[in-house]
């Protein structure tokens, strides 16, 4: 090859390789190829969700994450609903005992004293999750579990119990957040969640589309559904469905627990991966390209230049 077309193939593999070593760290690989993973949760174990959101679900095959407060009285009046949607892969998670919250937080007039998270110790705390786990338990005979946080309020009388209770969830919600920023850097135990209320089935497609656009996931905590409280109507629920189902090639949408087990599998296995040889060290060097003939050094074109000036004085001045 003549040196000017030498440089200038240089030149091309350096410019890609900044390129791909631009593009790769936010990218994160989900399990068939999908853009992005949906997260559809319920909080409250209130009726609307078996009468609408569990049957909704079911006829287009996605399932959710129902996130019960086992005081509310549907716990009991409907148990075999719940062990149903248990048995039908939707996930039942640890949304505490009485949904305690705190009544010195910002619009939370409605709290009442016995529902009081100020007024309760952390340890105490510490008790109703663990108990609402063996309660869990003996509804759907899972022994894995996901929390989320009541109101996202950590602190009991100034503590935060969610940390004293992480080794008992495979990950935990807490916080607001639309579309999650960085799967790399995401914490397990503090991921952030939506909550719809009031919205139309346009607007939560555009919610899922953000995530795709991001290569990352959305977490969408729902209520009511055509009923209840913080209500999402059916009809944009069910208009959400409808374009997961249609593109699951480009939206993984599960129950949290199986998202977070496969994030944590694969963030584990992105960290213990070995570097298999020396040839690879080298590849990987900053300021190298590798090639099928071996790794090109990136050097500015004006330093090839003056390499290759150098090489002719060279072999001008040895010549007899």
């Amino acid at each position: 090859m003549k040196p000017a077309n030498l440089i200038l193939a240089s030149v091309a593999l350096c410019l890609t390789a900044a390129s791909q070593a631009h593009d790769s760290p936010g990218h994160f690989v989900w399990p068939h190829g999908e853009k992005a993973a949906v997260s559809l949760a319920y909080d409250d174990a209130v009726a609307s969700q078996l009468d609408n959101a569990i049957p909704a679900l079911d006829r287009v095959q996605l399932k959710g994450t129902f996130y019960l407060t086992l005081a509310n009285p549907t716990v009991l009046t409907r148990l075999d609903e719940w062990r149903a949607a248990a048995a039908h892969g939707h996930e039942l998670g640890n949304h505490t005992l009485f949904h305690l919250c705190s009544a010195k937080a910002p619009g939370h007039e409605w709290v009442t004293p016995e529902l009081d998270l100020d007024t309760i110790s952390a340890s105490r705390m510490v008790a109703q999750v663990k108990l609402a786990n063996t309660m869990l338990h003996a509804i759907d005979g899972k022994t894995e579990r996901t929390f989320t946080v009541p109101c996202g309020d950590r602190l009991a009388q100034g503590t935060d119990y969610v940390d004293l209770v992480r080794s008992e969830f495979v990950a935990i919600k807490s916080g607001s957040a639309a579309v999650i920023a960085d799967m790399g850097t995401l914490d397990a135990y503090a991921v952030g969640v939506t909550t719809p209320e009031g919205v139309t089935g346009a607007q939560l497609i555009a919610l899922v589309q953000q995530a795709a656009r991001a290569g990352t996931m959305i977490n969408l905590t729902f209520h009511g559904i055509g009923g209840d409280y913080i209500t999402t109507s059916r009809q944009a629920l069910e208009e959400l469905l409808a374009y997961l189902a249609a593109h699951r090639d480009v939206y993984w949408t599960d129950t949290f627990i199986n998202i977070m087990k496969y994030v944590k599998t694969q963030r584990a296995a992105d960290a213990s991966s070995s570097r298999p040889s020396s040839v690879l060290d080298e590849r990987r060097r900053p300021g190298t390209r590798a090639t099928e003939h071996g790794t090109v050094a990136c050097t500015h074109p004006s330093r090839l230049r003056r390499q290759k000036d150098e090489k002719v004085s060279s072999d001008s001045a040895t010549d007899p």
